[in-house]
């Protein structure tokens, strides 16, 4: 059984309200996946965690080194781009080549696991887009970068996402034009056919009455 939900409403959820956590629960064969809207050329991380459900303690503790977790990303063509088995912890990274809704998805390996079987798992997800995925403090002390260039370096790579972002709004807006344009000729051809056809009938009809008359001989 496989869920659909849209990672960005969750997304803004938890940046509204920092203090609660973004997890969901799946069961042993169960598989859930996100939908992320990501520009060309955007770097992307997702880190998770798991806890697996204890009936003894009635709660959620942390999972065991064998439980693991299958990540697969598949971009807006349906094209695998990453799928790996991680650990109960794990950190995965990919880079947009195609814009548009990238699908990512997880399950368990719990089937090869008895201590999982028929339990519930608690995954906590945490998904990081563009200039969000730098980890500034660590670019300051490897360049030795003072406060004021460190700044301006989030300033630069944060315009550098929001023209893809314009790039990828600008080629959305290209590609509903097309679609809308397409849906108007289709529906101008059917109009014209249905047209035609009311014509064609209608001149049948009408000799078709004229050939009875003549027969009948009333003209």
């Amino acid at each position: 059984m496989m869920i659909t939900v849209p990672v960005g409403v969750i997304l803004i959820f938890a940046w509204i309200c920092p203090s609660s956590s973004l997890y969901f629960h799946i069961g042993e064969t169960e598989k859930k996946c996100f939908i992320e809207e990501i520009p060309d050329e955007t770097m992307v991380i997702g880190k998770y965690r798991t806890q697996l459900w204890d009936k003894h303690s009635n709660s959620f503790l942390p999972a065991t080194p064998g439980l693991g977790m299958h990540v697969e990303i598949k971009d807006p063509d349906t094209k695998i781009i990453l799928s790996r088995q991680y650990g109960s912890d794990g950190r995965f990274t990919f880079t947009s080549h195609t814009p548009g809704e990238h699908q990512i998805c997880l399950h368990s390996n719990s089937t090869r696991m008895a201590l999982f079987a028929g339990g519930k798992l608690r995954v906590h997800l945490d998904i990081q887009v563009g200039e969000h995925t730098n980890n500034y403090p660590e670019i300051a002390a490897k360049d030795k970068l003072t406060e004021l260039q460190l700044r301006v370096r989030q300033l630069l790579d944060q315009v550098e996402q929001i023209q893809k972002e314009q790039n990828y709004q600008r080629y959305r807006e290209e590609r509903f034009r097309m679609t809308s344009e397409s849906t108007n000729q289709r529906v101008l051809w059917w109009s014209i056919t249905q047209t035609l056809i009311l014509i064609v009938t209608g001149i049948w009809q009408m000799k078709h009455l004229k050939s009875f008359f003549e027969a009948k001989k009333l003209v």
